[in-house]
């Protein structure tokens, strides 16, 4: 098992049986390690050659193909550095924005071993609450007569037509008609009790585990109408609708039984995750909910609203289209701007300071203050800091607030504005009953 942006993962050839076995091995599974972000490097060693797994910002499970039968013998995990239960809460607190996507490979031997069962089920309780949500507000209004009610009786007709004809026990109903979609309702309580069973059996030493368990059997409240009953094959077909189709799909992963992970017997589901694109999510919500208090408007990358076109001279030139701040929030005539890095510079400079820094964390870093200027030159405010919001851990976090270092600003010379450079800490997985973490942010909107 790796870690993002951890230490390489070694392998010798001589581990998969045949001495030149590294070029192929790569060759087979290249494309599914690309999917965690891992890179492959084949470099000379005393006997041979020595392959390097090297992971990057993502994490998940993928198989790995054997370089002479090219048949799955193995999975190669990326745990994150924040560990499950960190990446868990992050992921709650954004609203499962960013869930793991589900990738088509084989099953990830052994991974279940590896893998907590909410990485799956989290994202899949969501598609079904919200497949739920779109056929309750697809139901249409039938009327019928029963020999028992059901949704609501038309007293009137009973009145005029049944009484007086001796039929006591025959009742004109007014009733939602979910019609096929029953059967769709029927697999939804299948899927949803085995992942409450699943998630229940583990809730006891995992919180997220056991409040999903909670999200599962309210659902269930809903569902005491419909008999249970496994999703069949139809339900992996994917229909127009989008809702629907992620909702069978999810309807899929459950009805594997080796695929939700949480099981010591278990292969899993092949997943990853984009933890730079999770940390822009968290980072996102910490901002807009911090604007709220300060009276900001917020724009965006993710929804275009952020955008600055690159208009070149010569199109055939034309590299970068549009510089993309992840958060830009506006206060009067100042600008804070949100730059998400999910990387651990903040921790080494403020632990070690920057000459104990690799070259390549220095040349980073550089890189990360070069781009924090060039957004900070795109706005027309009379002062614009840029904020290059880091993550750390619940404990590194409390130490430098505490400290009063959870929030570092620079200035940087201008003509006839205040530019300011801010390096900024939140903590990934807070574990507490708080959602916002802002102190020292008053800084961001001096004069």
């Amino acid at each position: 098992m790796a870690v993002d942006h951890g230490e390489p993962v070694l392998l010798r050839p001589a581990d998969m049986g045949e001495p030149d076995a590294a070029q192929a091995f790569v060759r087979l599974n290249e494309a599914a390690l690309a999917r965690l972000d891992v890179r492959s490097l084949v470099e000379p060693a005393q006997r041979g050659v020595t392959l390097r797994l090297q992971p990057g910002a993502r994490v998940g499970a993928v198989p790995l193909r054997h370089p002479t039968t090219g048949r799955v013998f193995s999975g190669f995990v990326v745990r994150p550095r924040f560990d499950w239960a960190g990446m868990g809460r992050v992921l709650d607190q954004t609203g499962w924005q960013a869930a793991p996507d589900l990738l088509a490979l084989p099953l990830v031997p052994g991974s279940g071993r590896e893998v907590p069962p909410w990485v799956i089920a989290g994202p899949a309780i969501r598609r079904l609450r919200d497949l739920l949500g779109h056929l309750a507000r697809g139901h249409e209004m039938a009327e019928d007569v029963l020999p028992r009610v059901r949704g609501s009786v038309r007293w009137a007709a009973y009145a005029a037509t049944e009484l007086p004809s001796g039929n006591w026990q025959r009742f004109p109903c007014r009733f939602p008609e979910l019609g096929p979609d029953t059967n769709l309702r029927s697999e939804v309580r299948w899927a949803l009790e085995r992942l409450h069973r699943l998630l229940a059996g583990v809730a006891a030493g995992d919180r997220l585990s056991a409040q999903l368990a909670g999200e599962a059997l309210t659902l269930l409240s809903g569902l005491a109408d419909v008999i249970p009953r496994r999703p069949g094959r139809a339900s992996h077909l994917l229909p127009e609708d989008p809702v629907v189709g992620a909702g069978r799909e999810a309807l899929g992963w459950v009805a594997d039984d080796r695929g939700l992970g949480g099981s010591a017997e278990s292969d899993g589901l092949a997943w990853a995750a984009d933890l730079d694109g999770l940390w822009e999510r968290f980072v996102e919500g910490q901002a807009r909910a911090w604007a709220a208090t300060v009276g900001g408007s917020v724009a965006t990358a993710r929804d275009r609203t952020a955008l600055v076109p690159v208009r070149w001279r010569r199109r055939a030139a034309a590299s970068l289209r549009n510089l993309a701040p992840d958060v830009v929030v506006r206060v009067g005539r100042r600008v804070v701007i949100f730059d998400a890095k999910y990387k651990a510079h903040l921790t080494g400079l403020d632990a070690e300071g920057w000459r104990a820094l690799a070259a390549d964390e220095r040349d980073a870093h550089r890189a990360d203050v070069h781009q924090a200027l060039a957004y900070a030159a795109l706005f027309d405010a009379e002062v614009v800091t840029t904020a290059l919001t880091y993550p750390l851990r619940s404990e590194t976090w409390r130490r430098l607030a505490d400290s009063d270092r959870a929030v570092i600003m620079g200035d940087v010379a201008t003509g006839g504005r205040a530019v300011r450079l801010a390096l900024l800490g939140l903590p990934f997985g807070w574990d507490s009953g708080h959602r916002h973490h802002w102190p020292g942010w008053d800084a961001l909107l001096a004069a």
